[in-house]
């Protein structure tokens, strides 16, 4: 099984250390392989590694892809999307 979503950063800071933490602990919850990428570049990184998603440098308004694969793969990326929306839980 796959699936995938494009979600927007709406939190004012994007995703620096505190939410790609946030972003990876909730990755690793999950058994599906999980990528993201920058809409705007080609390659993807791993959704579970707290030092490449903050490599995405995911400021606010940077447009993302979330892909994953596995048994998982779809509650895996609706949690990931969720998060995202709901802007890492920041003011």
């Amino acid at each position: 099984m796959s699936s995938s979503a494009t979600v927007k950063i709406i939190n004012r800071l994007g995703m620096h250390a505190r939410p790609a933490m946030i972003f990876a602990e909730a990755a690793q919850e999950f058994n599906a392989d999980i990528t993201i990428r920058r809409t705007d570049q080609p390659s993807p990184v791993d959704a579970k590694s707290i030092m490449q998603l903050m490599m995405l440098a995911a400021t606010e308004g940077t447009e993302l892809e979330i892909k994953a694969s596995g048994s998982d793969a779809e509650p895996s990326v609706q949690r990931l999307v969720e998060l995202v929306q709901s802007g890492f839980n920041e003011e």
